[in-house]
């Protein structure tokens, strides 16, 4: 017990940077089987996940309706858990023994979670299943700490380079496929009241969540961070905001908020995912496309998206288990991906005509092969600060790139398995 607490208090230190779940109906131990139980003996499986939309809850309430009517004897209690609170929520539900039976975790996540001892070890339930050969490398190798399943991935978002066409065309500007046509591209489309490039470099995890393609493309990883790529990626993104390209702002900017000033107008260029899509659509008054990040040395992207878990603590692990199968079943599993703006995480479904034959999804569905995952292992949220750090540093002026790479290298070294 001492052992899991001081595990589960240093899970806290690591992913703190951002009510407990009903209890089972069932007794303590009861090995329930996802069909063949009477009326009598009806078994609870609670479920915790952060999607809110209407679609993404309407697509979820499906997979739930439809596997409770196959099984009269299971009932799913689904609770959605804001974002920002599912971490500490579940790391103090552990400590009391208190957790949903089913999570959804953002994967860069799931690493530390395991290590904490808050998931449940599924590898031999996913051997029997035979299905892992269907994911990509990159979400399935979120799942997996010390050659142990924790997880199956759901869905995927990866980068991509948004541009305003109307912008580019009067600037006579293409959209730009490599580092210095990046450069040159932002220049050219700065003007009084819009910026040519943005990027999130915000002190948090989506500022490391679009820095670290840049690193990748230049050669560089966080296993070699002292290196010249990412000494490179850093200069890059510091000589357009010395330059006037890129605003000095993006270090409290997000995601969502570059994509605002892309609306806007006051953006020409920006690196954002998958979701931006719909509200696009719906809200930019120009023409606009996309393009898979520019490449330096070689091409690349980041994988986003989520996974399914079972906590460690459920007494209905098997039932839980067979619930996780059932969503994953093609007509649920797409309907929830096109509700949610997402991508599969299965190499068997990104063929399908919802990816191909919209024109914007497929720039994201083509670079899946080559969309890594920040599978580093339980300690990667402090090294993400540390990354998240040295931008802050860079982009302020307050130190050099390679100072600031040096000294961001001897605190993530220790921290890597």
């Amino acid at each position: 017990m001492v052992k899991k607490l001081s595990l589960i208090a240093s899970a806290l230190a690591l992913l703190t940077t951002s009510a407990c779940a009903p209890e089972s109906s069932a007794p303590p131990g009861d090995k329930a089987q996802p069909s063949g139980k009477s009326a009598a003996e009806q078994i609870t499986v609670t479920w915790w996940d952060y999607m809110n939309s209407d679609a993404m809850v309407g697509a979820l309430n499906k997979v739930i309706d439809d596997y409770q009517k196959s099984h009269p004897n299971v009932k799913i209690e689904r609770t959605y858990v804001p974002f920002g609170d599912l971490k500490n929520k579940l790391l103090l539900g552990s400590a009391a023994g208190q957790l949903p039976d089913i999570v959804w975790l953002d994967n860069p996540d799931h690493q530390a979670f395991a290590a904490a001892g808050v998931l449940a070890d599924i590898t031999q339930e996913v051997k029997e299943w035979g299905q892992a050969d269907q994911y990509y490398k990159g979400p399935w190798s979120s799942t997996v700490y010390k050659d142990k399943n924790y997880g199956i991935p759901n869905s995927s978002n990866n980068l991509a380079l948004f541009y305003n066409e109307d912008m580019l065309n009067a600037a006579g500007v293409k959209p730009p496929t490599n580092w210095n046509e990046l450069k040159d591209a932002a220049k050219k489309l700065t003007k009084p009241g819009v910026y040519g490039f943005a990027a999130s470099a915000i002190r948090n995890e989506q500022g490391t969540f679009q820095f670290l393609p840049f690193v990748w493309q230049a050669g560089a990883d966080l296993t070699n961070f002292n290196s010249p790529g990412t000494v490179e990626a850093v200069k890059l993104w510091k000589e357009m905001i010395d330059n006037g390209s890129m605003s000095k702002e993006v270090i409290g900017q997000d995601q969502q908020a570059t994509m605002l000033q892309f609306v806007a107008g006051n953006v020409a260029m920006m690196v954002n995912g998958t979701w931006q899509i719909p509200p696009l659509q719906k809200d930019a008054k120009f023409k606009w496309g996309i393009v898979p990040l520019p490449v330096n040395k070689q091409g690349g992207t980041i994988l986003g998206g989520e996974n399914w878990a079972i906590t460690s603590t459920t007494k209905h692990k098997d039932v839980a288990w067979d619930i996780v199968k059932f969503a994953q079943q093609p007509e649920y599993l797409k309907a929830f991906l096109k509700a949610a703006g997402r991508l599969p995480s299965r190499k068997d479904l990104i063929k399908d005509p919802i990816w191909q034959e919209d024109k914007l999804m497929k720039i994201f569905a083509d670079t899946m092969d080559v969309a890594k995952a920040r599978a580093y292992g339980p300690n990667y949220p402090k090294i993400s600060d540390a990354v998240q750090e040295m931008l802050q540093q860079v982009l302020s002026g307050y130190k050099s790139p390679e100072d600031a790479v040096k000294e961001t290298d001897a605190k993530i070294k220790p921290l890597l398995q």
